[in-house]
């Protein structure tokens, strides 16, 4: 069932319990599919023109020379110096000697879920109570308040995808947020960015469970997916005969299964934490014997093992440069992952961070990945490996349309980097966010400290990190 069909469904289902209510009837007990809808507002923004920059488009273009011109939050006009017209009354920024690129995006990250400093008290990641916790949401547990944010900003990541651990086969909804200081999640949220799922093959989940009565082998694990897409299945088929003749009540909600169905509508997207080529390979084939598809397989240590099927199916591998060996289903490792992805025709890789630390220097883990591709025979220009870290994330999340990419129309999330972004001597100078400046190394003012911080370091909120 497609986005309209569900949610024609529900505003019928909606009605008929209205009409319930009116005559003195039951109430439905109706699905509200955002329950907790995003309130972002971009920050106030001027319109300008960064000039004279090398542009990383992040579709694959480089412009030497170039104009990045902005107003309205978003990106109006990109291209070569020479090739356009500037416009009278706005403003002109030097930026030549600079590279620009899109926002960094990390596509696995639990900031905010398992904030700094880390407590036991904090940590709100993983609801290991039960194989199958679909029904939680990871913004339930987001702390806006985590000065990771902040850090990873200095870094150039202007979205991110925070999931819940790894401890369950279904582990519950991600939620995809901008990276600017808010009160709450709420006013975080990526306007109109689909929620996606957690899942986790292997390791994890039998390691929890087993002692448990769950999964305690990795045909338990495939069973217990087995089972629980099916009973979405019929959840859902439960549904659509409500929908299709609205008499007496409505099928009990279940809070796991809405999300499973959501999975199987397409509405949902699924992110599958997975290490080994033979389990990815197996959770394709079951993706095709339930019709949903696949977003992301996350830290795929053996993606370069089956980066054939990976293309066929359009799915992305979501990787580190080269963490490896920490357990056995990471040891059959290659620092050419990423490359040999890409290798592939149709080959989709993304570089992540799954780390609080990794996370601000992801433009170093994508520069490792392309050396290391070039030591195996595999060259990668910058202008295709900064996709890792900008659009193959955004196209895995679902918000390619909106950024990810330099173009004309995309929201103005945007690194002017003060050297290449690909060496270790780089920094993210100048991170702008829907067009308003959100971080400025050399201005101290404009480096946002939380709340939390500021209670702690009495720095009346203008002081940088070195204060």
């Amino acid at each position: 069932m497609g986005r309209s069909a569900w949610t024609a469904g529900l505003m019928l289902a909606a009605m008929v319990g209205l009409a319930a209510c009116g005559d003195g009837g039951p109430k439905a007990d109706l699905p509200n599919p955002d329950p907790f809808p995003s309130t972002y507002e971009p920050y106030p923004s001027d319109a300008f023109s960064l000039v004279g920059a090398t542009i990383l488009t992040g579709t694959g273009e480089r412009i030497e020379n170039g104009v990045v011109t902005v107003s309205g939050g978003r990106i109006v006009r990109v291209g070569a110096a020479d090739d356009v017209r500037q416009v009278q009354g706005i403003t002109e920024v030097d930026a030549a000697g600079k590279v620009i690129t899109p926002g960094v995006i990390d596509i696995h990250s639990h900031l905010g879920v398992y904030p700094s400093p880390s407590f036991d008290s904090t940590s709100d990641g993983n609801e290991a109570t039960a194989p199958n916790t679909a029904g939680v949401w990871a913004e339930n547990s987001v702390w806006p308040q985590d000065p990771g944010f902040t850090r990873a900003l200095a870094g150039g990541v202007t979205s991110l995808q925070i999931l819940p651990g790894s401890a369950n086969l279904f582990g519950g909804r991600s939620v995809v947020l901008k990276n600017v200081p808010a009160r709450t999640v709420q006013a975080m949220k990526f306007p109109g960015a689909p929620y996606g799922m957690k899942m986790a093959c292997g390791e994890n989940p039998k390691r929890v469970y087993g002692d448990q009565g769950g999964p305690s082998t990795r045909m338990g694990n495939m069973r217990g997916y087995r089972e629980g897409f099916q009973a979405a299945k019929e959840y859902a088929r439960g549904w659509t005969k409500y929908e299709n003749n609205p008499e007496g009540d409505p099928p009990a909600r279940d809070l796991a299964n809405e999300t499973i169905a959501g999975v199987l509508s397409g509405d949902v997207l699924l992110h599958m934490h997975c290490y080994r080529a033979d389990e990815i390979a197996q959770i394709l084939d079951l993706s095709k014997e339930y019709g949903f598809k696949v977003s992301a397989f996350h830290h795929a240590v053996e993606a370069y093992k089956v980066a054939d099927l990976l293309a066929e199916n359009d799915v992305c591998a979501a990787i580190w440069a080269d963490w490896w060996g920490f357990k056995l289903e990471a040891y059959d490792a290659t620092p050419a992952n990423a490359a040999l992805v890409v290798a592939q025709p149709g080959g989709c890789a993304v570089i992540h961070s799954d780390s609080e630390l990794g996370i601000q220097r992801l433009n170093q883990e994508a520069a490792k990945a392309m050396a290391d591709g070039a030591r195996f025979g595999i060259d990668i220009e910058p202008e295709q490996a900064i996709a890792w870290i900008t659009a193959n994330p955004a196209k895995a999340m679902g918000i390619l349309d909106e950024t990810g990419t330099i173009e004309p129309g995309k929201m103005a999330d945007l690194v002017v980097w003060d050297g290449d972004p690909f060496s270790v001597y780089t920094k993210a100078e100048r991170v702008f966010i829907d067009g308003a400046l959100m971080y400025d190394a050399n201005d101290p003012a404009v480096s946002p400290r939380t709340d939390f911080e500021l209670g702690q370091r009495g720095n009346g909120g203008t002081g940088g990190a070195g204060q």
